[in-house]
């Protein structure tokens, strides 16, 4: 099966690009659930910035209330939601997903979700839970490394061979539970297998008990642009269950999707 990714970025030359902006980004990028509150060395360090620019993108976050500043620590305000919503409204993919997604999750009693590629992870843009199964709670804008989840196997799949392997060495892959696989030639067999027969299944890699079953999500042109899965608990359910009892009806969904996308 071959695929081509949607969200890849075109190539752009040095000189059309505002370096300050690329700055800011990678600031608020710092931020997340480990990280909910940053000094500028800590900022200084996680991008590389040295710690005069780090303070100048702090500041000037501040100064436009998408972070706010106790003296030592830095936090951003809700105002930085602006930015996600914008992709969310403007972008008709989570839209179609959604209620292809909630179909899925009620007929299957189970969670359903959708994510795209970006660098070494996946984020969601769309999500249906039926429980909790996690222990960490998922939702748009969760992002999770994409060499040890279904969903992202899925994407890796949809690049060149040389792109994939990148991506998962950039992600540094470590062991979250004893299934995990990081040798990269490992990742990569997955992840071969995951292109071969058109769906990727993980089971127990991101966390004990947690077993998953992706689909990548094709456009008209054939192009991936994003993938889908069911996640469930091991406890109820094998690798074989997960094949047999949601895969056809996933296929179907992808079949009923694909048309709706330019």
């Amino acid at each position: 099966m071959t695929m081509t990714p949607i969200n890849e970025a075109p190539a752009v030359a040095e000189r059309d690009l505002m370096a300050g902006l690329e700055k800011g980004l990678a600031v608020i990028a710092c931020f997340d659930g480990a990280h909910r509150q940053l000094t500028i060395a800590e900022v200084s360090a996680m991008t590389g910035l040295s710690r005069a620019a780090a303070r100048r993108c702090l500041l000037t976050l501040t100064a436009s209330h998408y972070a706010t500043y106790d003296g030592k620590f830095f936090r951003l305000t809700a105002r930085v939601l602006r930015l996600g919503y914008a992709y969310l409204a403007s972008s008709p993919l989570p839209q179609i997903l959604q209620p292809f997604l909630e179909q899925l999750s009620e007929e299957t009693h189970e969670s359903a979700s959708a994510s795209i590629l970006e660098g070494h992870e996946i984020i969601y843009i769309a999500r249906s839970a039926q429980k909790r199964i996690m222990s960490v709670g998922l939702s748009v804008g969760a992002r999770l490394p994409a060499y040890c989840t279904s969903m992202g196997r899925m994407l890796l799949a949809a690049l060149s061979e040389e792109e994939a392997r990148q991506r998962v060495l950039a992600a540094g892959p470590v062991p979250l539970t004893r299934h995990t696989l990081t040798e990269t030639s490992a990742v990569m067999g997955r992840i071969h297998q995951a292109c071969a027969q058109g769906w990727a299944l993980v089971d127990q890699e991101l966390e004990i008990g947690l077993i998953s079953i992706a689909l990548p999500v094709i456009d008209s042109a054939g192009r991936t642009v994003a993938a889908m899965n069911i996640s469930g608990q091991s406890q109820r359910m094998s690798a074989h269950d997960m094949t047999t009892r949601f895969l056809p009806r996933m296929h179907a969904l992808q079949r009923q999707i694909q048309p709706l996308l330019p």
